[in-house]
């Protein structure tokens, strides 16, 4: 019979791989291992803890990133033991905040415990500091990357300011998914927002198909169906409609409308990450553009020295 020991045997090039139960095995040694690291290394001042006379240990305790992770001393312990148990993505997440997991961290930790992170993306190999100068310098053009699931990896002063102020916008809700659905800014913006709604339902509807066991697309979908009708009406026609440039109109707070082609320009060889331009279509388009891009170059400014409060 095969031991744990034999199972978990480094690979020198002279065994088969494991298979099976021994990487799972391998996988809950290595989580176990990675958590019992980084509780030792996060001091209790960093968690807002007080150290006390009686503490022996620099790190964290277990019950301590239990109940700073809502979850049962006897249920962590047994993660750090490697036991043979059930991770969900939000205990995860309280984890990777717990433990001040940095984003490679992070997708360290879903990676071992073999679950992708529900979070919308906030960083991407494709957003490379060469990419954000090209969005930069596509200015007063608004421009942004978005990746499948509607997510905005990254964007350009002027589209910040095209539909609603983005940097006003917390994180995770800077999806244009959510924000069509249920932010009223962006919604205000777009000319002609039920037929927007509709076809971006139809995308996401598309795009999804390959991803049906992804918590991430999962976690939007749900939280997209508890908060709109309007996406809960869309979503039941089953609607399928594949990417593509059209025509749009915006109604902007600080310039009026703004007419634009709407053209993507994908990242990767298959669908992923894609880079979103609207050109104006006219001379007027150009121009309020530009005093859009103005305006924004000036908020811009104001936040780095703090005028804007």
């Amino acid at each position: 019979m095969t031991t744990m020991a034999q199972d978990l045997t480094p690979l020198d090039g002279t065994a088969p791989p494991p298979r099976g139960a021994a990487v799972s095995a391998i996988r809950r040694h290595e989580l176990a291992a990675f958590l019992r690291h980084r509780r030792e290394h996060i001091t209790p001042e960093q968690v807002g803890l007080v150290r006390g006379s009686r503490r022996r240990t620099p790190g964290l305790r277990r019950e301590e990133v239990a109940h700073l992770s809502a979850v049962g001393v006897t249920w962590y312990t047994w993660l750090e033991q490697a036991r043979d148990i059930q991770v969900s993505v939000q205990v995860l997440d309280a984890l990777a905040r717990t433990l001040l997991l940095d984003p490679s961290e992070r997708a360290h930790l879903f990676q071992l415990a073999g679950a992708i992170d529900p979070t919308p993306a906030t960083s991407c190999p494709s957003i490379t500091p060469g990419l954000r100068a090209v969005l930069d310098q596509l200015e007063p053009v608004p421009a942004c990357v978005q990746n499948s699931r509607y997510d905005i990896l990254a964007y350009n002063r002027t589209y910040g300011l095209l539909l609603c102020d983005l940097a006003e916008v917390p994180a995770e809700d800077r999806n244009c998914m959510i924000l069509s659905y249920t932010n009223p800014d962006w919604q205000s913006s777009i000319v002609h927002l039920a037929d927007a709604q509709r076809t971006m339902a139809a995308r996401f509807r598309a795009t999804m198909a390959g991803h049906l066991a992804e918590p991430a697309w999962k976690t939007l979908l749900k939280r997209l169906r508890a908060e709109s009708e309007d996406f809960c009406e869309a979503w039941e026609r089953h609607e399928i409609v594949e990417h593509r440039g059209k025509r749009k109109e915006f109604r902007n707070r600080y310039v009026g409308r703004v007419t634009v082609h709407h053209t993507d320009l994908w990242l990767g060889p298959e669908v992923g990450p894609r880079m979103v331009t609207y050109l104006p279509v006219d001379e007027e388009s150009r121009r309020r553009l530009e005093r859009l891009h103005e305006i924004a170059v000036e908020k811009a400014g104001e936040r780095e020295t703090g005028a804007v409060r």
